[in-house]
């Protein structure tokens, strides 16, 4: 072997040695939404921590771009939410998609199946539509789930509810009535242009036109600030959403720890704990690494 060649291998070694630890880490990607930032920000911190190196790909972009990205290989796990998966592979309509344990087995079934992707451990919460009512009319009411709002209503509540059209027209409301037992009339709903959220709930909140109803996502952080009461869907009248890390298998063989690293993370991440930690992000203004952080210390997941 000439000294150019041996310089040559010497060189090629070094290099495959230095480019091997980024090869090795985990790209740790997500969507745009603050939650779900914040939530994969845990993640990556958690791994770190316990020595598995990471590479912070977040907010790539809304859910068919992150989800590309999983299945071409150009990431390696980022949260996605249980009932998404029913428009994966066109099968919305199955009910198990309201339950969360039956959804989950289903998403869990069909994309190992179809792509060799694991759902990891869901959160025990739901990220789906929601109806939330200001705190003291909750109170004075005694309104808790979404069948105490159905009796209320239907016994001459008076509700007024800020919505969106899509959510008035396309069907969430009128299966939520069908359900419930209860009938909204026109002068009982406040249809929103846009209809995002943060509309909805400021609209409850300052009880404009009588307003003390909002529709919401069920962890939408801007309830906390605001002072409305989730209603919980207690009849499973909407697919649940639950937040769950999804990773290629390849890359969990290779890390197989990754799973017990983040299940007890991820069980500890309620409907009520969410909304606090998205308050944080959404309505304060802290950055999602920083509320992940602080979360993870302070509950002991990372030192």
């Amino acid at each position: 072997m000439t000294k150019s060649f041996k310089l040559l291998w010497v060189l090629l070694t070094l290099s495959l040695g230095l480019c091997a630890p980024a090869r090795a880490a985990v790209v740790v990607s997500s969507k745009l939404d603050s939650e779900a930032t914040t939530l994969s920000q845990m993640i990556r911190l958690m791994l770190n921590a316990n020595g598995i190196p990471t590479i912070d790909r977040t907010r790539i972009g809304a859910t068919p771009v992150v989800r590309r990205a999983l299945l071409a290989g150009e990431i390696d796990l980022y949260v996605e939410y249980t009932g998404n998966a029913g428009f994966f592979f066109n099968d919305s309509r199955d009910p198990a998609w309201k339950n969360l344990g039956s959804g989950y087995a289903r998403a869990v079934k069909l994309d190992y199946d179809a792509n060799r992707v694991v759902w990891l451990t869901p959160a025990p919460a739901s990220n789906a539509w929601a109806l939330a009512v200001r705190r003291d009319v909750a109170r004075a009411n005694n309104l808790a789930t979404m069948s105490d709002f159905g009796r209320w209503v239907s016994g001459g509540g008076k509700v007024v509810l800020a919505c969106s059209a899509e959510f008035a027209n396309a069907g969430t409301l009128r299966s939520l009535e069908r359900t419930y037992g209860f009938t909204l009339s026109s002068d009982q709903k406040i249809v929103l242009a846009g209809g995002e959220t943060s509309a909805t709930i400021g609209a409850a909140a300052a009880g404009t036109n009588g307003t003390n109803t909002a529709m919401v996502y069920g962890t939408d952080g801007g309830v906390v600030a605001a002072n409305l009461v989730v209603l919980e869907d207690d009849r499973h009248d909407q697919p649940i959403y639950a937040p769950t890390p999804v990773i290629r298998e390849v890359i969990l063989k290779r890390n197989p720890r990754i799973a017990q690293i983040v299940r007890p993370l991820m069980e500890s991440l309620t409907g009520e704990v969410l909304r606090q930690l998205n308050a944080r992000v959404q309505i304060d203004g802290e950055s999602d690494q920083e509320v992940a952080e602080d979360y993870l210390r302070k509950n002991g997941f990372i030192h």
